[in-house]
């Protein structure tokens, strides 16, 4: 069996809802929920990795693990890789980067990819789930990943390719999750890689990993997540979960 570590990136200037992790649902904050879930899914340790004391002292408040990393960094792959060089942790296979902003992430489909990364051995493995709103397709804060074949629950194909815009949908077309496991050796390799910029355009860094020769499989989600990147995403996801408990 593989040998799994979840890190979390996390930061409170988002761009386009500063401070949001530690905003409330149920009275715990986003990045406390989502400790919550990679803890539940029983796939390996959970850690935080954040520039700023204020998630910090949260996420201990409410039984996480974290680590204090520079406020340099660009992207999140960028920030767990100096995580996973602090820990310094022994025989790890895969290090899952799963996003801090993601409080409502189904637990299956976080086992459903470590089952998949152990039995395929990836380079990056990631989530996508079925689009069935084509308004989906010219939404630009919905990123599309295109796959060389459908994307089934029993298959891991290759992403050909990551897009903000397509202009019509066909089976290989999904909503990709942002979701990595990388083999650590990869991430290290990624580490070192200028941004490109085809991921500065985007904003998408699972750019830079393709634009250097690293495939990405893609695993099949069955529930696809609420992302809070504004504050009405965050009020439509505080009704839901409310609402839920």
């Amino acid at each position: 069996m593989s040998k799994t570590v979840i890190l979390i990136p996390s930061r409170l200037s988002a761009t386009r809802l500063p401070g949001k992790p530690l905003l409330k649902i149920n009275g715990i904050s986003i990045i406390s929920h989502v400790v919550k879930k990679a803890k539940e899914s029983d796939i390996g340790e959970v850690y935080v990795a954040t520039e700023d004391k204020e998630i910090l002292d949260d996420v201990n408040l409410n039984g996480g693990k974290t680590i204090l990393t520079s406020n340099k960094h660009k992207t999140g792959s960028d920030r767990i890789f100096e995580c996973f060089e602090k820990l310094d942790l022994k025989d790890i296979d895969y290090i899952i980067n799963l996003q801090g902003d993601e409080p409502n992430i189904d637990i299956n489909d976080l086992k459903h990819l470590n089952k998949m990364i152990e039995v395929n051995k990836p380079e990056i493995g990631t989530l996508a789930s079925e689009i069935n709103d084509k308004s989906k397709l010219i939404n630009k804060s919905i990123v599309k990943v295109i796959t060389e074949s459908k994307v089934t629950i029993n298959n891991f194909p290759i992403a050909l390719d990551f897009r903000r815009k397509v202009n019509n949908l066909n089976s290989n077309i999904l909503h990709h999750i942002g979701i990595y496991a990388y083999k650590p050796d990869v991430l290290k390799k990624l580490n070192k890689f200028k941004q490109t910029k085809n991921e500065i355009k985007n904003k998408l860094e699972q750019l830079r990993a393709m634009e250097n020769g690293i495939k990405i499989n893609v695993a099949l989600a069955k529930f696809c997540p609420i992302g809070v990147d504004t504050m009405e995403d965050y009020v439509a996801l505080k009704k839901i979960l409310e609402y839920k408990s």
